[in-house]
């Protein structure tokens, strides 16, 4: 890679710090033309988009934010800015925060996650664990590059993507009666104790559908909002449940037994950008290297 040269970190710097190039200039005591050409000599010399149109005026992209942090540091040289524009293009530095409903972040995801910075020494990560709504907030709100939430998403502003499909199994506790069936269908949960997500959630939606379809009546003893309870409240023996498969396999062996549950009921869930910019390159990278890792699983 070519060397690059002061001006145009400047220029850089300049339109960072202004949010205009006509401020930039101004700045630079230089015209506005001059300005843009430096722009586009170094996004041209490091390969990256650093900035993009919105109407009249510039939009500061994911490698820019990630490249100002080391133009800013005082005495960096130019070397370990071309170094630094090396690493944000092969997607290693810079800092990734993500918001994912609990069924996720309970454990499938922060085992994905890990492995996915053992090859990016550079990369920071900040993860959460909320339910759906909040990680669809803090997402429109550009608090997270990427968020992981329930479909259907509530609000159409949103990029979503969706992930691939999981089947809900079945849960019972150790040494439950239906323990040596491979495969739980309505009919064998006539009248058990169960354990059921929120009403007026799409997913208590779907599962009392199937039980209504059938004409199987259970005892609703319990309702939560996270899949984790549900399945705690199982693994104590006091009933069970329909589940994702995620946190079904946190708890095996733990007093909670997964089984098949047919007729099938997928667990459905997207990947969500803000939008108020383009995504950021690592973020993609993580949404498509996950998605690839959930079609492994055995529930697929």
């Amino acid at each position: 890679m070519a060397r690059i040269n002061p001006r145009q970190v400047e220029a850089f710097r300049s339109v960072m710090l202004t949010g205009s190039v006509t401020e930039a200039a101004n700045l630079m005591a230089v015209t506005q033309p001059a300005v843009s050409r430096l722009l586009r000599d170094l996004q041209h010399l490091l390969r990256l988009q650093l900035f993009e149109k919105r109407g009249t005026g510039l939009v500061p992209t994911a490698a820019a934010m990630a490249l100002f942090t080391e133009v800013e540091r005082s005495f960096v040289g130019l070397e370990r800015i071309t170094a630094a524009a090396e690493e944000i293009r092969g997607r290693r530095i810079g800092s990734l925060r993500i918001a994912a409903l609990p069924a996720l972040a309970n454990g499938f995801l922060p085992r994905f996650a890990g492995h996915f910075l053992m090859d990016r020494p550079n990369l920071n990560l900040s993860l959460f664990g909320v339910i759906s709504p909040i990680v669809v907030d803090w997402v429109l709100n550009g608090q997270c590059d990427v968020g992981f939430a329930e479909v259907p998403i509530a609000h159409a502003g949103l990029n979503a993507v969706r992930m691939p499909a999981v089947a809900r199994v079945a849960v019972l506790p150790e040494g439950h009666r239906l323990a040596s069936k491979e495969v739980i269908v309505p009919r064998d949960l006539e009248g058990e104790t169960f354990i059921s997500l929120s009403a007026g959630s799409s997913s208590r939606h779907q599962v009392d559908q199937v039980f209504a379809r059938e004409d199987v009546r259970r005892v609703l003893r319990v309702e939560t909002s996270l899949s984790e309870i549900m399945c705690g409240m199982v693994s104590s023996g006091l009933g069970v449940a329909i589940a994702d498969p995620f946190t079904a396999t946190e708890f095996a062996g733990r007093g909670v037994l997964a089984r098949r549950f047919e007729p099938r009921i997928d667990f459905d869930f997207a990947a969500v950008y803000p939008p108020q910019r383009s995504p950021s390159p690592v973020a993609v990278d993580f949404v498509e290297a996950l998605a690839r890792a959930i079609e492994r699983h055995p529930a697929v």
